[in-house]
């Protein structure tokens, strides 16, 4: 058994120049050889009742996450984690109008989204479903109302199409205050922030650490998940990270001590 495990953390799955996008050929290569080696997937539900109830995780277990709802998860992440028998939590952005069928919410920077009969599909498959907002705003930047607006009512449509409960939440960008985390105890059993670490009983369950996909964009990378070594490049990543969140604070400050002179 063990104390932690890693929560994954991907988007997309395309050639764009950007943060969110991972490789497709490392991917393939990198799930592969984590089934080879025994690793199995957990729905993050399961790894927070284990965490709650102070059970230690299966050996070789990960959780994998998929934020925003993009339409290459249904084209290519979806066969390839059901090649391997493996699961994921997606995390829906579900666009400021109600979709139907396959209608699918507007592109968000050029990118389509998933439309509800292929979230359906996938659910039915075995990947859990969790709420990421309405319109994907920074939580941290926008009045009280609209915060409930975009926490519920996410929650409230994913539930109304696919007649399930939605019982977890990951912030948009990882960003959430005190409003956000109080609405996520209040309607939610875990929320998912950008902190990033391994999950353990330790663990904020209304922050959780995982580990965004940005860090794993290679195959030396990836295999890195496989290596006693793990959290210790983990930790190794962190310090750069983190002196960057405080310059940023920084200046965030500055600006607003500015704007109010």
């Amino acid at each position: 058994m063990a104390r932690s495990l890693p929560i994954l953390t991907f988007h997309a799955w395309d050639d764009l120049p950007s943060v969110l996008s991972f490789p497709t050929d490392v991917f393939v290569r990198g799930i592969r050889k984590l089934y080879e080696n025994g690793f199995r997937t957990l729905s993050l539900e399961t790894a927070v009742s284990c965490a709650r109830d102070g059970a230690e995780f299966p050996e070789r277990a990960l959780v994998i996450t998929i934020d925003d709802g993009y339409r290459s998860v249904y084209e290519f992440a979806f066969p390839v984690l059901q090649e391997f028998g493996m699961t994921a939590t997606l995390f829906l952005t579900v666009g400021a109008d109600r979709a139907k069928g396959n209608a699918r919410p507007p592109a968000v920077d050029g990118r389509s989204m998933l439309c509800w009969k292929e979230v359906d599909e996938m659910h039915r498959y075995g990947f859990s479903i969790g709420a990421h907002t309405l319109t994907h705003p920074d939580l941290t930047r926008v009045s009280t109302t609209e915060v409930e607006r975009e926490v519920c009512g996410s929650k409230q449509r994913i539930e109304d199409a696919l007649g399930v409960p939605v019982r977890c939440f990951s912030y948009p960008f990882g960003r959430f205050d005190r409003r956000s985390i109080e609405l996520a105890r209040e309607h939610f059993s875990c929320a998912s922030s950008d902190r990033l670490g391994s999950f353990s009983a330790r663990s904020d369950l209304y922050a959780l650490e995982r580990v965004d996909a940005y860090y794993l964009r290679t195959d030396r990378k990836f295999d890195r998940l496989r290596q006693p070594s793990f959290p210790w490049y983990l930790r190794a990543r962190n310090v750069p990270r983190r002196l960057r969140r405080a310059c940023r604070t920084a200046l965030s400050c500055v600006d607003d001590l500015v704007s109010g002179s």
